[in-house]
C-alpha cells in the first residue's frame, strides 16, 4: 500500500474512533427499526478486516443442535450457488475486477477491498461438485462452464440453463447429468457492468419468467441518473415470449432472491447507502410488489428524504417501505426460503448470508442468519445459524458468508465463503 493510501486511511481511523462515541445502542432490526438521524460524514468510514481464511482445523461455530462440514474446498472466490435437480451442486467462481483508482478516497478504497480480498483476479467460471456417496463431501468437482465476465446468478427451467454475468443473461441448452455446458450460449438480455455488478437469477415457479437483480452503479446516484437507468431494479423476462422489463425499482442493490411459498410473493435482499451513519439506513429484506418503487436514491425507509440528492417529490410520495430492517450495512447478499424440517429447531423461514461490513466504525454482519415466518411475513428477531467468521479484535476475516442454498438432501444449507474459499454445509448435530 502506498503513502497516499496510508495517509487517508490514518485520517479513516481517526473517524471511526470518533464515529463510536454516537454508536447507537442497537441494530435497527426488525419490522419497525429505530433508525437513528442521519448523520451525512464527508470522509466516508473506512473500515474492513483483513482476510486471513480458516486455519488448519478451525471452521465456523453452528448454532446449539446443528453441525458445520466442508462440502467442497479450494475454490476461487466462490459466490453464489444453485442445486441441480439431480442433486450437482454448481458454484459461481467470481470477484470484482480490480480498478484504477478516481481519486485519493478511491485509491485507499482499492487498497483496502484488495487487503480484504475484495478485489482481483475473478476466476469467471462456474465449476460443478457432486457427492457421489451422499455424505455431504462432494467428491468429484468439473469446470460446468468458464470464460464467462463475473458469473453469478444462474438458475434451470425447461431444459435450458440461464448464468447472470455482470454484463446479461446468457441461456445455454442443458441435458440433466451433464457436468459441462457446451457452445457460448446465447445473449437474451444485456446488462451495464460496473459499480455493484452481480446479477442474482431466479426463476417463477411456473418455468414462464426469470428475475434478475441488477444494482446501482454508485452509491446515491453520484455520476447523475441517466447512467443509472436500467439499474437498482429487479427485471422481469418472459421466457416464451422473450421480452424484458422493469419489475420493481428504487432497490439499491438487490442481491439474493427468493419466493415466500405460502403467498407466491418474491422477496429481496437489499444492500442501502452509505454515508449516513453506522445503522443509518439499515439493509432489508422485503417482499417485492410489481411495479412499486422502493426510494433509492431519493429516500430510504420509506419517504425518509436523502438530501444528499437532488429531490423528485413524486417518486419519493410513491416510496414502498420496505418489510424488514437486517441492521446497517451488513452487506446481506445470500436469500433462500427453508422450510420447517431443514434443521432441527428451525421453522419455516428466510436464510440469509450476511457478507460483513466495510463501512462502519463497529462492524456488522459476517454470519448467517434465519428470519422466521409466519403467515407469510417476518414473525420475530433473527437468529444466527453460522457465526466465527470475524475475529473478535474485528482485524481479521476467517471468511465471509455469501450465497445460500437447501442442499441436495433437503436436510441440510450450503453456504458459500469467498474469503475461506469453501462451501460449507449445516446439518443437524
Amino acid at each position: 500500500m502506498d503513502y497516499m493510501a496510508k495517509a487517508v486511511q490514518a485520517v479513516g481511523a481517526v473517524m471511526v474512533a470518533l464515529r463510536k462515541r454516537h454508536l447507537p445502542a442497537a441494530q435497527a432490526v426488525g419490522d419497525s427499526p429505530s433508525i437513528p438521524e442521519a448523520r451525512e460524514q464527508g470522509i466516508m468510514t473506512l473500515k474492513m478486516p483483513t482476510a486471513r481464511g480458516w486455519a488448519a482445523g478451525e471452521k465456523p461455530v453452528a448454532a446449539p443442535g446443528l453441525k458445520v462440514n466442508a462440502f467442497a474446498t479450494e475454490l476461487q472466490h466462490p459466490r453464489w450457488i444453485e442445486v441441480l435437480p439431480n442433486g450437482d451442486v454448481l458454484v459461481a467462481e467470481a470477484l470484482q475486477q480490480e480498478r484504477k483508482p478516481r481519486d485519493l478516497m478511491d485509491h485507499a478504497m482499492v487498497a483496502t477491498m484488495r487487503r480484504a480480498k475484495a478485489t482481483g483476479h475473478s476466476a469467471n467460471r462456474v465449476t460443478l461438485w457432486r457427492d457421489r456417496d451422499g455424505d455431504g463431501v462432494a467428491e468429484q468437482r468439473e469446470v460446468f462452464v468458464e470464460n464467462q465476465n463475473q458469473p453469478f446468478g444462474m438458475a434451470l427451467a425447461n431444459g435450458v440453463f440461464y448464468l447472470g454475468n455482470t454484463d446479461g443473461i446468457v441461456a445455454f441448452p442443458y441435458t440433466q447429468g451433464a457436468t459441462r455446458l457446451e457452445g457460448p450460449g446465447q445473449r437474451l438480455v444485456e446488462f451495464k457492468p460496473g459499480g455493484h455488478w452481480t446479477r442474482s437469477l431466479l426463476v417463477s415457479p411456473d418455468g414462464t419468467r426469470l428475475y434478475a437483480g441488477v444494482g446501482s452503479l454508485s452509491n446515491i446516484g453520484d455520476q447523475g441518473m441517466e447512467v443509472e437507468q436500467g439499474r437498482a431494479a429487479i427485471w422481469e423476462l418472459d421466457l416464451e415470449q422473450g421480452r424484458a422489463r422493469i419489475f420493481a425499482s428504487g432497490l439499491r442493490n438487490p442481491v439474493g432472491l427468493a419466493w415466500e411459498p405460502q403467498t407466491g410473493a418474491l422477496w429481496t435482499v437489499v444492500n442501502e447507502r452509505d454515508g449516513l451513519g453506522d445503522e443509518t439506513p439499515p439493509d432489508y429484506l422485503t417482499s417485492v410488489r410489481d411495479g412499486a418503487f422502493y426510494g433509492w436514491p431519493y429516500c430510504y425507509w420509506g419517504q425518509t428524504v436523502d438530501d444528499r440528492v437532488p429531490q423528485d417529490a413524486l417518486l419519493v410520495s410513491q416510496a414502498v417501505r420496505p418489510d424488514y430492517a437486517l441492521g446497517g450495512h451488513t452487506a446481506s447478499l445470500g436469500l433462500c426460503w427453508m422450510p420447517q424440517g431443514t434443521l432441527p429447531g428451525f421453522g419455516d423461514g428466510m436464510v440469509i448470508g450476511q457478507h460483513g461490513s466495510w463501512n462502519r466504525s463497529v462492524l456488522s454482519g459476517y454470519k448467517l442468519i434465519f428470519v422466521p415466518f409466519a403467515n407469510g411475513r417476518p414473525s420475530g428477531p433473527p437468529r444466527d445459524i453460522l457465526t466465527g467468521f470475524l475475529s473478535e479484535d474485528e482485524k481479521f476475516s476467517r471468511g465471509r458468508p455469501v450465497g445460500v442454498a437447501i442442499g441436495p438432501d433437503g436436510r441440510s444449507l450450503l453456504m458459500a465463503d469467498d474469503v475461506g474459499d469453501v462451501i460449507w454445509r449445516v446439518s443437524a448435530a
